[in-house]
């Protein structure tokens, strides 16, 4: 349903902790109706502010799912069956399984989880040349080893970057 398809998105595109997407509110997306991006402070691990960017697809798939919203829940993402009266803020483990749900839909071979996002984003992020300080600062780390774990180097690109540096052609005879 939309509402998955806008977690799912909103991982995709921040690389957020699943803690911090769960811990978002409708509130903070009252104004996103003509954003094409949008640049959002949150509070990360260990009470750490820090930014997210969510794409243009992200938003649109948040629109989506906000134009449904009749309800006066705070939260952003909500269970659909929950009681009256309850907290109907989806859980981290509500969220774990939405996303194992997509991956074994979408035949991914993989264990995939929320986290398992967040690396492939850090990674993805590498791949294209932007530097691991600044995906330290899109992760929140405060550390960053913390960022060379998340980040993993394919063999595609060490074999690209050898090419590049250290082919034998830029050697003098």
């Amino acid at each position: 349903g939309l509402r998955d398809r806008a977690i799912l998105e909103s991982f995709f595109s921040t690389g957020m902790r699943i803690a911090e997407l769960v811990s978002l509110n409708k509130e903070q997306f009252t104004n996103i109706k003509n954003k094409k991006e949008l640049e959002l402070g949150i509070i990360g691990k260990g009470g750490h502010p820090r930014t997210v960017y969510f794409s243009e697809r992200a938003l649109l798939w948040l629109k989506k799912y906000l134009d449904t919203r009749q309800d006066k829940e705070k939260a952003l993402f909500i269970h659909y069956k929950a009681k009256k009266g309850s907290d109907n803020r989806l859980t981290a483990r509500s969220i774990e399984r939405i996303v194992k749900k997509y991956t074994v839909l979408a035949g991914v071979p993989i264990f995939t989880s929320p986290h398992t996002i967040r690396h492939s984003y850090a990674t993805d992020l590498l791949n294209q040349g932007v530097d691991l300080r600044t995906i330290q600062e899109f992760l929140g780390h405060r550390s960053i080893t913390s960022t060379q774990i998340y980040t993993h180097v394919t063999n595609k690109r060490l074999r690209d970057i050898h090419r590049q540096f250290h082919s034998g052609k830029n050697l003098k005879s």
